[in-house]
């Protein structure tokens, strides 16, 4: 009898584990961010799940293959590519794309792998097609905003500032997106945007326009200096007649106060010469001494005659 319940619980234990492994390899969690296709032996079965939550399929014969429900970016390859004026630029673009349909996503593509190298031969030949049939200010301006440009820059600014666009960038994408959507809805792709991360020239092109650049603000640097050489003579100029001025009014002032100071100092000698013969005498002494301080040094030898009038103050201080 206990033999008989031992099997009788092993078997259950087995039916019970079994059971559990058959439930665990069935059952699968969809996220908000996900879709599932269940295939059995690879081959899709059912509808595709959207819904998030807990769903089930059969054990070992299917499978859940997961793909995302959320944007997906791709990033195209940078090429070299002419445009229709002949200019050879680099072209770096990318897209934001979805997965509309997953069965059909998944009959066509199977992954995000697959779909990245279809999307590659689509999206990278529609958009050199894009830049070959378009001139380059097609590519890189949008609207016909006018520029401002500063005053020195005017007489050098480049002919195609003044072209009038078409269709501009932004146009030009919205045509690539055109385009590359019926070739990728029959992937069950969505293209929701693409858009040109940088459009650069190349290497060769790109150092003749700085040489150019350089050359242009050299030439606006020499002229700012001209003009400044030229204003700093001005500035020297006026300040050299200024100062001339300066000096001719003041040399005029100071001979004016000279001439006024002597017309003075003449006036008191006459004065004083009228008074009296005792004044004249004094006055005559003092002019002497002035001329001996101003003749005679302590070097020098003087000869004097008798009746000179320097002999006769040295003989009588008086004159007489």
């Amino acid at each position: 009898m206990n033999s008989t319940k031992h099997k009788i619980f092993g078997g259950l234990g087995i039916l019970v584990i079994v059971g559990l492994i058959l439930l665990y390899t069935s059952a699968f969690v969809v996220n908000e961010t996900e879709q599932v296709i269940i295939t059995q032996f690879g081959k899709p079965v059912g509808k595709p799940i959207v819904e998030a939550g807990i769903h089930f399929k059969l054990p070992i014969i299917q499978n859940a293959n997961f793909f995302d429900k959320r944007f997906l970016a791709w990033d195209g390859d940078p090429n070299q590519i002419p445009t229709k004026d002949k200019r050879f630029v680099w072209v770096d673009s990318y897209a934001r794309w979805r997965i509309r349909d997953p069965l059909l996503f998944f009959q066509r593509v199977r992954d995000e792998r697959g779909a990245k190298t279809r999307l590659d031969d689509i999206l990278d030949g529609l958009t050199r097609n894009a830049i070959a049939n378009h001139n380059l200010v097609e590519i890189i301006r949008s609207t016909n905003r006018k520029l401002e440009i500063s005053g020195e820059l005017e007489e050098i600014q480049d002919s195609e500032i003044s072209i009038k666009i078409e269709l501009g960038r932004e146009k030009i994408t919205r045509m690539i997106i055109e385009a590359a959507a019926p070739r990728l809805d029959v992937l069950g792709i969505e293209l929701l945007d693409i858009r040109f991360k940088r459009i650069n020239y190349v290497e060769e092109v790109q150092k003749k326009i700085y040489e150019r650049m350089i050359s242009e603000r050299k030439r606006i640097a020499d002229k700012f200096r001209s003009e400044g050489q030229g204003e700093a003579a001005k500035i020297l100029g006026d300040k050299e007649r200024d100062l001339k001025k300066i000096q001719s009014d003041a040399y005029r002032q100071a001979q004016e106060i000279k001439g006024k100071a002597d017309a003075e100092a003449t006036t008191i000698y006459a004065k004083a010469y009228n008074q009296s013969a005792e004044s004249r005498a004094f006055y005559q002494f003092l002019k002497t001494m002035d001329t001996y301080k101003t003749t005679l040094s302590e070097k020098d030898w003087l000869i004097l005659s008798t009746k000179s009038d320097f002999f006769k103050f040295l003989q009588n201080p008086s004159g007489h």
